[in-house]
């Protein structure tokens, strides 16, 4: 857990130095908006036409392998940006070239990388592993949005991409030395102890049968699934873009400056920091807590829309952000843990493939109803329509609409209490994984 943590804090710190400037690398070259947002879309679009096929091929391959595979490639992709800059032969083509490959290897690396930790942790600490997961992407976030300044004052702005892909390295270097936890949960190609199988395993299908098609009738035959993605999809789109509604909310109704702003964003990350601890002390989240955390942050958003002064604005962002951290830690988990071991690669890609979406209409969506509604407009309607759907959905669930159906995956059999298995360091803390208790 603590090497998988720190190359995840290594990894997210290079990530984040990238991204400071890569918009402005992309302004500087072009000259043009249209031209960074076209960039970012071009990087999005495999993971909303090929989300699923990625989670599939990571079922089907060894975790471990992928994972270092895919990081190592996204090194590579990095590094070569980095040497394009600095012999000054990075144009538009090159660039969008190279983001669309960063896309595409993305597709596999996610759900690669996140179910890998899986291996690591006991199921009972699954939400224990997203909360220090979470807590170590805002670590790095900051480190690298601060280092980035000084390494493009030093180095120029290749260094930012060179020092990301030597983070994906040393995550590359990490991933050999790591270990399953006792009870992990069994995955392609991966023995046990002598050499034999789970009977987890033996009851899922081989490798070359696991078919896009079964990962995607899992998730649509599985209404929590469903009903997490919709109350996660309508979130995104008109309850988290904060870095839009509230800069505009605070530099026009409410007459502040960038500094302003800038106190509001502190806020919100202090309150994601505090949610990471708390949802690290979740045990069994459900899809009903994830409804009902949004609807407690959808109502402070409204009242947040209705703040008279920046004063009272500062004081509702602080329990807005901490629901947000700790409903995200309670969907990944559900996420990730509700579907059995052979299928978790394909429900991520499916995730994948609407998040994406939602990520890419969630922009338009919202400065169209700013347009229409203004901040405040856009804050309280967006608040209502979150919290309208998860009481929606709470009402549908306690009439049995909601209720579970078998999905038709025909190799699915109850999985038994898994073997332990011999393990090296203690637990991780990226992802998550089976719910069946560990054997003593």
């Amino acid at each position: 857990m603590r090497w998988w943590s720190l190359a995840n804090l290594v990894s997210n710190t290079g990530t984040w130095m990238q991204l400071t400037v890569q918009n402005l690398l992309v302004l500087q070259i072009t000259g043009s908006a249209a031209a960074t947002g076209l960039s970012l879309s071009v990087q999005a679009a495999p993971g909303l036409l090929m989300g699923v096929v990625g989670g599939t091929l990571v079922d089907r391959w060894p975790r471990k392998l992928t994972a270092a595979v895919s990081q190592a490639l996204l090194g590579a992709v990095a590094f070569t940006t980095a040497l394009l800059i600095a012999y000054d032969r990075l144009n538009l083509g090159a660039l969008m070239t190279l983001a669309a490959v960063t896309g595409l290897i993305a597709t596999v690396d996610g759900p690669a990388c996140s179910l890998l930790g899986n291996d690591l942790v006991r199921p009972e600490d699954v939400p224990s592993a997203i909360g220090v997961g979470s807590l170590v992407h805002s670590a790095g976030r900051l480190a690298g949005a601060g280092l980035a300044g000084g390494a493009v004052a030093l180095l120029g702005t290749g260094a930012a991409y060179a020092a990301n892909g030597l983070s994906f390295l040393f995550v590359t270097a990490v991933i050999p030395f790591l270990r399953p936890a006792a009870g992990a949960a069994p995955q392609a190609g991966r023995p046990v102890a002598d050499g034999a199988r789970t009977p987890a395993s033996a009851s899922a299908p081989a490798p070359e049968r696991r078919s896009v098609r079964e990962g995607l009738a899992f998730f649509v035959r599985r209404p929590r699934l469903v009903a997490l993605a919709g109350i996660t999809g309508l979130s995104a789109v008109f309850g988290r873009n904060y870095g839009l509604t509230l800069a505009v909310l605070v530099t026009g109704p409410l007459a502040g400056g960038a500094g302003s702003f800038g106190t509001v964003s502190m806020a919100l990350a202090a309150g994601g920091i505090l949610g990471a601890v708390l949802g690290a002390r979740l045990r069994r989240p459900s899809v009903r807590l994830v409804g009902t955390l949004a609807a407690a942050g959808a109502l402070l958003q409204v009242a947040a829309g209705l703040s008279p002064s920046l004063a009272v604005l500062l004081v509702l962002v602080l329990p807005m952000a901490v629901v947000e951290s700790v409903s995200d830690t309670a969907g990944t988990t559900v996420l990730q843990t509700d579907p059995p071991p052979h299928l978790r690669g394909r429900v991520l890609g499916v995730w994948s493939t609407a998040q994406t979406g939602w990520g890419l209409a969630g922009p338009p969506a919202l400065g169209l109803l700013m347009e229409t509604a203004g901040a405040r407009g856009a804050l309280v309607t967006g608040g209502l329509l979150i919290a309208g759907a998860a009481v929606a959905g709470r009402m549908l669930a306690a009439r049995g609409v909601l209720a579970a159906r078998p999905a038709p995956c025909p190799s699915v059999v109850p999985i038994p209490a898994p073997v332990p298995v011999p393990s090296g360091p203690g637990p991780r803390a990226a992802e998550h994984r089976v719910l069946t208790p560990v054997a003593a």
